[in-house]
């Protein structure tokens, strides 16, 4: 398999038809998730940008796959306080309505362009071999347009670590170019979040 296969699932987004009170209830997670997470933040030295809304929004993809404890634990840290099929239902809602607000402005007369441009970009990376299960792939093609990207960390670690750099990369027209340094993954990673 080439590094950063993608496996999916044949089924369609869904239309962002998720009941407003849930969409509400989903930023409202994301407002309490990014208060509790900047009071963590902030401690650090230096300059601090940070997305929480695209962070918990690639966590809830994890979620989608999580059981047991780990679901419970993640579901108290992010705040997600619906179902499991709201939730991604509400997610789906919410993001597609933050990519419809890519907009241009006519030109004011300055020449001066202006345009707003809302990028998220989020994916999966498994390891290569791994049985997915359909529902999981499911839930990531219905409500997050998304599948797992396969890569070989066991016997390809460094390989795996390009793909996923350059996947970064061309997502974010080369403004980040070498998240994963060298080192950071090994041949016992199973699964990457970017």
């Amino acid at each position: 398999v080439a590094p950063g296969a993608l496996v999916a699932s044949d089924l369609e987004r869904r239309s962002p038809d998720a009941p407003a009170a849930d969409v509400t209830a989903v930023a409202a997670g994301n407002n309490a998730f990014a208060a509790a997470a900047y009071a963590l933040l902030a401690a650090q030295e230096g300059n601090l940008v940070y997305s929480p809304a695209s962070i918990r929004l690639a966590l809830a993809m994890t979620y989608a796959g999580a059981r047991g404890s780990t679901a419970e634990e993640m579901a108290e840290v992010l705040r997600f306080d619906l179902s499991d099929e709201a939730l991604h239902a509400a997610f789906n809602a919410l993001d597609q309505a933050l990519a419809s607000r890519n907009h241009e402005y006519p030109d004011a007369g300055d020449g001066v362009e202006r345009k707003v441009l809302l990028s998220i970009a989020n994916s999966l990376w498994g390891q290569d071999g791994f049985a997915f299960r359909p529902e999981f792939l499911d839930t990531l093609a219905e409500n997050y347009g998304a599948g797992m990207r396969v890569v070989d960390f066991v016997k390809a670690t460094e390989a795996a670590r390009q793909a996923i750099n350059e996947w970064v990369a061309g997502e974010t027209n080369d403004r980040i170019t070498d998240l994963i340094p060298e080192g950071v993954l090994s041949e016992m990673t199973r699964l990457v979040l970017t």
